[in-house]
């Protein structure tokens, strides 16, 4: 294990801010800051911008991102949330379900990755199979357990989003190819703070938002599509995905045929200067830094706190059912508080989704920020 010392020197955050919420909204990198006010002062001088303008920002993220997560670069699309990223992989699944099939999801699962699945069930006639809660809160097992035949549809996440409990996508992923089941998968939660391997995955579609642990612009967001869906119908005709669009003196001879790999699947007007510069930053900091040691460093920092609400009482999840970057505590019976507001009082922030209070820092985070929300947790826990 290789800890990461603090970086909040490459964030803007003040000192008395204490920010273990990156599972609702990652800081921004100053850097990433620096890039997205150049490109809004950029469009005041449009006659700098090229037609190469439109496409280059985008091959240097399927680059970094072929690099960091695996997987070849045009097989990554640029979307603006994960719900367009889920509802392309959708589309492209739809007319391949029929009457009868089954599309499993995991109980509370959010609800980009449940809503799309409701709309194809409705039109297919197929059926949503809901994963339930396991008891002992080991997801992987209950998932392998609902698999059968008659599911064609695997939509699961790397963690549960509202506590973090870790899945193993590589032995569902295995589960799922031996049923001939397809598998698409939401890495919001997860990409960019867990190690991740498309080729030791291989599902079917991945999407990740990127505001969050790819610590990326809100409205940038990424989509892997496996080969053999490449070649399936994209959630919108955007000139921009087309060949030859790059000569904009041919642009009204409509090309019939689409760019290579998944750029088919990219959103119109992807290639704006003020959100892919910034992705770019957060990328390439998150590339220096490495997948593997911001995952160690955070696992270090909730440690302490896992060990510490131990002491106060807190219900906790077993350790090998949780995720290295975050988890999700159950407050304990006697509190009749809010936690959250009362830490929010303190400039201490975590969230609440559903019964967890959820902790998620991310590199930022400093010692004086890991000893104020234990002090302060063990303060209003009397």
């Amino acid at each position: 294990m290789r800890c990461i010392p603090s970086q909040r020197h490459l964030f803007d955050i003040p000192e008395d801010i204490a920010y273990f919420n990156c599972a609702y909204y990652a800081p921004q990198l100053i850097e990433s800051k620096n890039s997205l006010i150049a490109g809004v002062n950029s469009k005041s001088h449009p006659w700098d911008r090229t037609p190469q303008s439109f496409f280059e920002d985008a091959e240097i993220i399927r680059q970094l991102s072929s690099t960091l997560f695996g997987g070849d670069p045009g097989g990554y699309a640029i979307t603006p949330a994960a719900s367009y990223g889920i509802s392309t992989a959708a589309r492209a699944i739809e007319p391949h379900l029929n009457k009868g099939d089954c599309i499993l999801v995991t109980d509370e699962a959010f609800p980009s990755n449940v809503l799309p699945w409701k709309r194809v069930a409705q039109e297919t006639g197929a059926k949503i199979i809901t994963v339930p809660t396991p008891d002992d809160g080991n997801w992987t097992k209950a998932i392998l357990k609902t698999l059968t035949k008659k599911i064609k549809v695997a939509a699961i996440s790397h963690c549960h989003w509202t506590n973090g409990a870790k899945i193993d996508l590589i032995l569902i992923g295995k589960a799922c190819r031996d049923l001939g089941c397809i598998v698409v998968i939401d890495a919001t939660q997860s990409l960019g703070a867990i190690s991740l391997s498309i080729e030791e995955i291989r599902p079917d579609f991945l999407v990740a938002a990127g505001y969050k642990w790819l610590l990326s612009p809100y409205g940038f967001s990424l989509l892997y599509v496996s080969e053999q869906w490449r070649n399936s119908r994209p959630l919108e005709e955007t000139w921009l995905s087309r060949e030859n669009a790059e000569d904009f003196t041919g642009l009204v001879k409509y090309s019939e045929i689409y760019m290579a790999g998944s750029r088919r699947f990219d959103v119109g007007e992807k290639c704006t200067p003020t959100i892919l510069p910034g992705a770019i930053k957060a990328l390439e900091q998150i590339k220096k830094w490495g997948v593997s040691e911001i995952a160690d460093s955070l696992a270090f920092i909730n440690k302490q706190i896992r060990a510490h609400l131990f002491h106060l009482g807190f219900q906790l999840p077993d350790e090998s059912q949780c995720s290295p970057h975050m988890f999700g505590a159950e407050l304990p019976k006697h509190f009749k508080g809010n936690l959250v507001n009362e830490l929010k009082t303190r400039k201490i922030y975590i969230s609440q989704r559903g019964n967890s209070l959820r902790f998620a820092p991310h590199l930022h985070i400093s010692k004086n920020d890991v000893d104020r929300l234990l002090n302060s947790l063990t303060e209003l826990m009397k």
